[in-house]
């Protein structure tokens, strides 16, 4: 009788196993920024994760609770390894390498920025060279009468039309103590917000993460 070899379960022969999502989390100056730490492990346990953030965030960040393995970037570390012409550019690195981008939270302050083109911090410097081929998330937070501010609803406008998704705020009581909309979406729905959306596209375009 004709010996038959076993077939080779082992995927791994045929196809190379998927690399994890590359995913840039971005801090701005709001109090939900408490909840960056949070938010960084519900992605790190899915992604590969690297976090920025703004000055006025570190206020509220508690970088002592964030994941060992990943990297917090501030304003300092902007420049601080260029010394020459050739050197890497930091925002310009971070957006290479990430594959998604999500601000979270996203401040009164730093939506009026991105909507007016300007980058006068790391964050806003990643976003005004962002290539839009990629997805950005963002999820404001901010005082209801903010939200409800004409310029909120221009600025929305404006990032919309760049390709940028709003993960909406959502009512409750805030840290001022005004009642109303305008509190950060839940760390764990902006993680499974954009978990869907990546593995959606990928299992449409049917091939392995980008």
């Amino acid at each position: 009788m004709a010996h038959v070899e076993p077939a080779n379960t082992d995927m791994n022969v045929y196809h190379s196993a998927p690399t994890k999502p590359r995913i840039l989390l971005a801090a701005s100056g709001s109090v939900a920024a408490i909840k960056f730490a949070n938010l960084c492990h519900c992605f790190s346990e899915w992604a590969e994760v690297k976090a920025v953030a703004t000055k006025a965030s570190l206020h509220f960040v508690d970088r002592a609770s964030l994941p060992k393995d990943v990297t917090l970037y501030t304003d300092e570390e902007e420049w601080s390894t260029w010394n020459k012409l050739g050197d890497s550019v930091l925002h310009i690195e971070l957006r290479r390498w990430a594959d998604i981008m999500v601000i979270a939270p996203l401040s009164a302050n730093t939506l009026g920025k991105i909507a007016g083109g300007l980058c006068d911090n790391l964050v806003t410097c990643i976003v005004r060279a962002w290539d839009y081929s990629k997805p950005m998330f963002v999820a404001p937070a901010m005082n209801t009468l903010m939200w409800n501010n004409p310029f909120t609803e221009r600025h929305l406008m404006v990032i919309d039309d760049l390709g940028i998704t709003l993960i909406p705020p959502v009512k409750k009581k805030l840290a001022c103590g005004d009642y109303g909309n305008g509190a950060m979406a839940e760390p764990s729905l902006i993680y499974s917000t954009v978990r869907l959306f990546f593995e959606t596209r990928e299992k449409s375009n049917d091939g392995g993460y980008v």
